[in-house]
């Protein structure tokens, strides 16, 4: 019988050095088996995906299981939202109001301001409104102060709280002059604002006692400047909400409050009752 020759057979003829396979038919038998490993870890990982996440719902049990990709997480940024501390709420309570009963309009308090820093409160109240000119309006700025504390001038004043707060503009100046307030002098500025129209008003500040400073303007109706008399008597229905304040204990202008009203209520009831009645009999007497 013929013996066919193969390449293994080749490899281990007699005479070759020790016996030993050739080295490139090594190499391949390390390479198969290196890629039946693979094959095999590949499959042993897919099988535990998807034995954790299971078939989809109305799945048959022949069908090919899915891998199902998780959903991308939420970007969390590394650095958080910076939180504005609590205030007291003794510290953000008002302390001030304007005692003018006879007003067109209440005065309106804005949030009272604190600087983080230092701890100084700062308060400020309207009066009307800019753009009705038909009416007077009255913005009042109420703040604390130190010692030493570098005092602007009336002008950088009028023009920084303008912009801060009803984001106006002062396009003119006028008269400068002092003013005698129950807080004692106080230092006026004819100034004409600009906003949704234009109105001339007069800017003041002054200090109430060594530790508040108030600053602010009044503009009389119908675009004209107001009367000194005006300034005065809305400074002077400024007024704390807790008695003892320092700077506030001087007695109030008795010209700038109405005087009181010295008619009874019966004798005012008794008239309009017989003017009511005298219409109605007149009415009825008409043909």
């Amino acid at each position: 019988m013929r013996r066919i020759t193969t390449s293994d057979d080749t490899a281990e003829r007699p005479g070759s050095t020790g016996g030993q396979r050739h080295p490139s038919t090594a190499l391949r038998i390390s390479a198969r088996l290196a890629c039946a490993a693979a094959a095999i870890a590949a499959l042993s990982l897919l099988a535990r995906e998807n034995g954790r996440t299971g078939p989809p719902p109305g799945a048959l049990a022949g069908d090919a299981p899915t891998v199902m990709s998780e959903a991308p997480k939420p970007f969390v940024p590394s650095v958080g939202v910076a939180v504005r501390p609590a205030v007291p709420t003794a510290m953000a309570a008002p302390r001030f109001r304007l005692d003018d009963p006879d007003a067109l309009e209440p005065a309106r308090a804005e949030g009272t301001r604190i600087d983080p820093a230092s701890g100084r409160r700062e308060e400020t109240l309207n009066q009307g409104a800019f753009p009705n000119i038909e009416a007077p309006y009255l913005r009042l700025t109420v703040g604390d102060t130190g010692q030493g504390d570098p005092t602007p001038g009336l002008f950088v004043t009028l023009v920084r709280r303008a912009a801060d707060g009803p984001g106006l503009s002062v396009i003119r100046t006028g008269e400068r002059g002092r003013l005698a307030t129950k807080f004692g002098l106080i230092e006026t500025l004819e100034a004409t604002f600009s906003g949704p129209l234009d109105r001339v008003c007069t800017g003041f500040a002054g200090s109430a006692g060594a530790a508040l400073r108030f600053e602010g303007w009044l503009c009389a109706p119908l675009g004209q400047a107001p009367e000194p008399r005006a300034v005065a008597c809305a400074l002077d229905a400024l007024v704390p909400l807790a008695p003892g304040v320092p700077g506030f204990d001087g007695p109030r202008d008795p010209a700038c409050r109405p005087a009181p009203d010295t008619r009874t209520g019966s004798l005012a009831v008794v008239g309009k009752r017989k003017n009511e009645a005298q219409v109605r009999r007149n009415t009825q007497a008409r043909p």
